[in-house]
């Protein structure tokens, strides 16, 4: 993929395996939303994006193609990876094969770790309308308020923020008993209890480990982490959709070959994405 600068805006081209649409709503970031005009826009890395996508590419308003290049886009859209190689790969799974077809252009985001974990923390025994207004309500009572040609904007809350407020201050956010999870994951991770730079480096089980000394991150959250924030595909999160596809498509191992693979959270998306496309009702 090329990326260039134009006027107002940069241009993503070459996005035959970069669908926008697929990309933001498939289920791993929650500062987006698409608009009546069919862009999207959201806050990512500390700016608002206004994004469209055309035959000529993906059009992104709000940044200059210096800013792309030196404050972590390239990386944060995953641009350096070869999904056309992957897509072959995973298309050896029969089972697999209409999954990819229908998924194809998902691209595996990599967000900020600690935005990540408190994200999936929220997500919890909830519903993707319902995280985003929570991480909307955070980001507006905690995070740094930021102006742009759009208008007025909040950024992500750090830890150091968090860390130092109490429950009842966080129950402005109305996220029930997630509250102390969030605290407790803000608190070890600027303490210093939870090395998240460390966890770039460690190898898939010393990871979880990581993550999982925070309350309320089980296996499930810190396979997101891994796969969303760090790009770890050996992560493979499975949710009740995820789960319910695997038994009934994979009913000798549930799956346990395409667990182990080297794409497997690419893999995983895909089946997410053509599983809440309702496919799965009619298993």
């Amino acid at each position: 993929m090329t990326v260039t600068s134009h006027s107002d805006y940069v241009l993503i081209s070459d996005t035959e395996y970069f669908d926008l649409d697929k990309t933001l709503d498939c289920g791993q970031c929650f500062r987006f939303e698409r608009m009546e005009d069919g862009g999207w826009q959201g806050v990512a890395l500390g700016r608002r994006l206004r994004m469209y996508q055309s035959e000529k590419g993906i059009c992104i308003y709000g940044i200059t193609k210096s800013q792309f290049e030196n404050e972590g886009f390239y990386d944060y859209f995953d641009l350096g990876r070869n999904y056309g190689e992957i897509n072959r790969v995973l298309y050896s799974d029969p089972v697999l094969r209409p999954m990819i077809s229908e998924g194809s252009g998902i691209r595996i985001l990599r967000q900020p770790p600690f935005e990540t974990l408190v994200s999936f923390i929220i997500s919890t025994s909830n519903n993707i309308p319902r995280i985003k207004q929570i991480i909307d309500r955070l980001c507006k009572q905690f995070g740094r308020r930021a102006q742009d040609g759009f208008g007025e904007y909040y950024t992500f809350p750090d830890c150091g923020t968090l860390s130092e407020l109490g429950l009842d201050q966080l129950a402005a956010i109305r996220a029930g008993y997630r509250d102390k999870y969030i605290l407790d994951c803000a608190k070890k991770v600027a303490g210093g209890e939870v090395d998240l730079k460390a966890v770039k480096q460690m190898e898939y089980p010393d990871a979880v480990k990581e993550l999982t000394k925070i309350k309320g991150v089980g296996v499930k959250v810190a396979d997101c982490v891994l796969l969303f924030a760090y790009g770890k595909l050996c992560a493979f999160p499975r949710d009740v959709w995820i789960k319910r596809a695997l038994e009934k498509l994979y009913p000798d191992d549930g799956g346990k070959a395409l667990m182990q693979s080297q794409y497997a959270g690419i893999a995983q998306q895909y089946m997410y994405f053509w599983a809440r496309n309702n496919h799965i009702t009619t298993l």
